[in-house]
């Protein structure tokens, strides 16, 4: 797709809209590699592998600013009447813009102006979710800047848990007694061999598939998705794949990844047929220990989701968002801001 330019306060910026992902890498010239972006979520190859198994549906376009030496990158995938989104879905658990070079906060917010200025041409309406609260900000100042409507409101949450520079004992006693005595107690009960992956392996993967299918769980979008991640964070070693067996059969499984001091937790299951025996305790038990005792990460990340139990795992909830932005220009966005203030009215109402 074409280019464009803008003024900025630093000289010109140059936007480009793609469509095309290949185009994108030549484009970034290594910009968006793992070595580049230290977030599994601001990598080019985790955008292909959510366009490649059709994740969250749409055709990719993503729009690229850059100033200097300074880039960003909005990675949107357009809906038809020209709606757009993320470029991802459901195992999307951090979106943002992408950013690289040198770029502070007043050259992020020009970079992030010039995007929503060269989006209003091919969308109504963008959804965005689930955004940090710095995410939220940072799009919701650029894209205002440019003349859109922004509504804001939260839509999950993230739990976290700050254990950089402790071991797992330390951890451990600043967890509630009832967690503690519930997983010493289940621990005898549940006589679990625990297995814990940091490489790809056919026979864990096949038994997280089975606890999976077992589990209360519904059923995974797309497997191939989660499997070909697991087979790329494995052979990058950041892959953390639990397995926890009674009498030789998997009754649980979790999927973490841990890179740059940040520890994910993905996907928990256990067999719905084991509940009794809380075997996805113990494996958490177990995981937690392996993880905080060898890879010492400064945080634990459990993904989206105000569960009630992750609040005995971990120290911290914070806002995920939901933003939607509004096109003044296009009839599609004014319908959507109409439609917006009727429903705060009548929730003002209420």
């Amino acid at each position: 797709m074409g280019p464009g330019a803008a003024d900025g306060a630093a000289g010109m910026i140059e936007v480009r809209l793609f469509d095309d992902l290949d185009a994108v890498g030549a484009d970034a010239a290594r910009a968006l590699d793992r070595a580049g972006q230290p977030s599994l979520y601001d990598r080019l190859d985790w955008f292909r592998l959510n366009a490649a198994h059709g994740v969250g549906g749409g055709r990719p376009l993503v729009a690229r600013a850059r100033q200097s030496e300074a880039a960003a990158w909005l990675f949107l995938a357009g809906h038809g009447r020209k709606r757009g989104g993320i470029l991802g879905g459901w195992y999307t658990l951090s979106f943002a813009p992408v950013f690289a070079g040198a770029a502070d906060e007043a050259c992020r917010a020009r970079l992030l102006a010039a995007i929503a200025g060269a989006l209003r041409a091919r969308f109504g309406r963008i959804l965005l979710s689930p955004l940090s609260e710095t995410a939220r900000a940072e799009l919701a100042r650029g894209f205002a800047a440019a003349g859109w409507a922004v509504a804001a409101e939260v839509a999950s949450a993230n739990w976290v848990a700050h254990v950089g520079g402790q071991d797992f004992a330390t951890y451990w006693r600043r967890r509630p007694s009832r967690l503690r005595n519930t997983a010493k107690r289940k621990m005898r009960d549940a006589g679990l061999a625990i297995e814990i992956h940091d490489r790809f392996d056919a026979a864990g993967w096949a038994a997280y598939e089975a606890v999976y299918a077992a589990s209360w769980k519904p059923e995974e979008g797309s497997p191939a998705f989660v499997r070909a991640l697991a087979e790329a964070e494995g052979a990058a070693g950041t892959l953390r794949l639990a397995i926890g067996r009674r009498g030789g059969q998997a009754v649980a499984a979790q999927l973490w990844t841990v890179e740059g001091g940040v520890a994910t937790i993905h996907k928990l299951a256990y067999a719905e047929a084991e509940r009794a025996r809380s075997p996805g305790t113990v494996l958490s038990e177990a995981m937690f220990r392996h993880v905080i005792d060898r890879d010492r990460p400064d945080l634990i990340d459990f993904g989206t989701g105000d569960d009630g139990y992750k609040a005995d795992w971990m120290d911290e909830k914070r806002p995920l968002y939901r933003l939607t932005l509004y096109n003044r220009r296009s009839l599609d966005g004014w319908t959507g801001i109409v439609r917006a203030r009727a429903a705060a009215w009548r929730r003002r109402g209420r």
